[in-house]
């Protein structure tokens, strides 16, 4: 069956309207993967008989008439430091290789009791510390418009999965834009909602204040249906809040009126930013003009203080959640250890990759006695300095159209700069909404000649994720979701 080329809403049509059955579904989604996944490598565990068992169950409950939930029966797959229990969760990192939780994480719970069916865990950068998925301790993804290429990071397994067809939508995590970056460069769309919108309970923890779960799907509409059903107030996660919209998906049917939509013009004069890229953003801009919005220049001045204020927070905020792997506990524990001193030492150098050492080691530096004032004291306030900067402009906009990433995917194996970016700036659009907290969409904008994604992100205040979902609506609705990966140069 051709289940790639509907969207959610329309899977579960055809579920209800017993076109086809979810068994048939899930096994057409397994077909796609057996096909892919050697070339792609989206996945680190599969759960193939777990899905069956789910999907049948999924028939037989529609077989007797009884209403599910809209998502019900439908095959997607989680980033691997989401907790499932019974099922390895290994954050792609040596250190959790065989850890299996006793505990599943709250998404997924919410997701079994809508009777979503999971087709397996996906790959992602160790830890989610990374841009391009090959900091895992397993095996690199690719992109599915060009296998040569990076699927971005560190949710780069979810992307891919979806973008390929592996799965129907997938859950990643985004703390410097691990959800927005990977989407943009795989041409699928993804959230990072209002921060604690969506509960992290039972996620593994980067930086805390920073880490949000976001849906990552085909298109607009399936985003916000996949966002409505997963958020849900957590009485035990400490920074859950209540949601203010009754329905996502209803909010992208309000009139579209005349929002007022920022440009910040220094983040189109930026030097990384390619012209493939500004050339899709500038046809954006003109798109919504021209169905009418009003654009006005807006004046952003913290956008390279981010970077350098995110860096040594969410380092600062890493190392403290990595001292839980000691070797001891659980985890990996090094076999050449005698002494106490030397489990912690070997069991950390044995399980832990270069890029996660890297950021432990930044993290310390930072909270050590000496530079804890002048690091990670004056990043807080430069954190507090980009929040009220955009509360500023908020006052006059109802979202901020900028870019997601400076390039399209690069080479596996290189960095960004082959394009003329860096390793990363090219996260430096994808910072400010992390350290706000507030909710940003990247969406596909178009594809370069090489048929490379562009994707565009659209920012807004706290709780404006309607406003989100019906300006990127308009904008899907009129050029189309992107060419599916083996289409572009058909």
């Amino acid at each position: 069956m051709d289940y790639q080329s509907m969207q959610l809403h329309q899977l579960a049509d055809g579920l209800r309207a017993r076109d086809f059955s979810s068994r048939e579904l899930t096994e057409a989604v397994f077909s796609t993967i057996e096909r892919k996944e050697p070339v792609i490598g989206a996945y680190i565990t599969l759960t193939r008989d777990l899905a069956m068992r789910q999907a049948d169950r999924v028939d037989e409950l529609l077989s007797a008439g009884l209403a599910l939930p809209p998502l019900a029966g439908i095959p997607g797959a989680l980033k691997d430091n989401i907790a499932t229990s019974g099922i390895r969760t290994t954050n792609a990192s040596r250190m959790l290789a065989d850890f299996v939780p006793p505990y599943d994480a709250f998404v997924w719970r919410i997701l079994k009791q809508q009777e979503t069916v999971l087709t397996g865990k996906v790959n992602m950068d160790e830890f989610a510390m990374g841009h391009s998925t090959e900091t895992s301790a397993f095996h690199v993804t690719r992109n599915p418009y060009d296998t040569t290429r990076i699927p971005g990071g560190s949710s780069g397994g979810s992307a891919a999965a979806v973008a390929s067809g592996e799965a129907c939508f997938a859950l990643g995590t985004d703390t410097g834009g691990s959800v927005r970056q990977p989407a943009t460069l795989c041409g699928i769309v993804g959230m990072r909602p209002t921060f604690g919108l969506i509960s992290r309970r039972g996620v593994t923890s980067f930086s805390s204040s920073l880490d949000q779960v976001g849906p990552m799907t085909r298109s607009v509409r399936d985003n916000a249906l996949l966002l409505d059903a997963l958020a849900f107030f957590d009485r035990k996660d400490a920074q859950s809040v209540e949601r203010r919209s009754d329905s996502f998906v209803a909010a992208m049917e309000e009139p579209f009126g005349q929002p007022v939509i920022g440009w910040p013009q220094a983040y189109f004069e930026s030097g990384d930013l390619l012209d493939d890229v500004k050339h899709q953003l500038e046809k954006a801009r003109d798109f919504f003009e021209l169905i009418g919005a009003r654009i006005v220049p807006i004046d952003l001045e913290m956008l390279d203080a981010c970077m350098a204020a995110y860096y040594i927070l969410s380092s600062a905020e890493g190392y403290s959640n990595m001292n839980r792997y000691d070797g001891i506990h659980y985890g990996h524990r090094s076999d050449h250890a005698e002494t106490l001193e030397e489990i912690y030492t070997l069991s950390r150098s044995e399980g832990l990759g270069a890029e996660v050492k890297r950021r432990i080691l930044l993290g310390c530096f930072a909270l050590s006695s000496d530079n804890f004032d002048a690091f990670y004291m004056k990043a807080a306030k430069v954190r507090t300095m980009v929040v009220r900067e955009f509360e500023e402009v908020f006052r006059t906009c109802d979202a901020i159209l900028t870019p997601v990433t400076a390039t399209p995917a690069w080479h596996l194996g290189t960095h960004p700069e082959e394009l003329g970016g860096n390793k990363y700036s090219n996260d430096r659009f994808t910072l400010p909404p992390s350290l706000t907290g507030m909710p940003a969409l990247a969406v596909p904008a178009g594809l370069t000649d090489a048929g490379l994604p562009v994707g565009m992100q659209l920012v807004g205040p706290r709780f404006s994720e309607g406003t989100l979902y019906r300006l990127a609506a308009a904008y899907e609705d009129a050029h189309g979701l992107l060419p599916l990966p083996g289409e572009v140069n058909a």
